[in-house]
């Protein structure tokens, strides 16, 4: 998988992986993918959530030591 561009949101409360996210999402075009590390327990579920009501594709989450990684396609 190519990564356009990765977001580092670790040590961020909600909202602000989400904040970061979206204005880092519309840093890169169409079809690529922004890969997101964040450490706040909610991330999975905010992002997986916010990524679906922009129509853009969460294709991959993981978590290793307290780092969830997030993959998501751009719309």
């Amino acid at each position: 998988m190519e990564i356009a561009k990765v977001l580092d949101a670790k040590g961020l409360a909600c909202p602000m992986p989400i904040v970061k996210t979206k204005k880092a999402i519309g840093d890169i075009s169409s079809g690529e993918v922004l890969e997101v590390h964040a450490t706040d327990k909610g991330a999975k579920s905010d992002l997986t959530a916010w990524a679906k009501s922009g129509g853009h594709e969460l294709m991959k989450d993981s978590e290793e030591d307290g780092v969830f990684k997030f993959w998501i396609k751009k719309a």
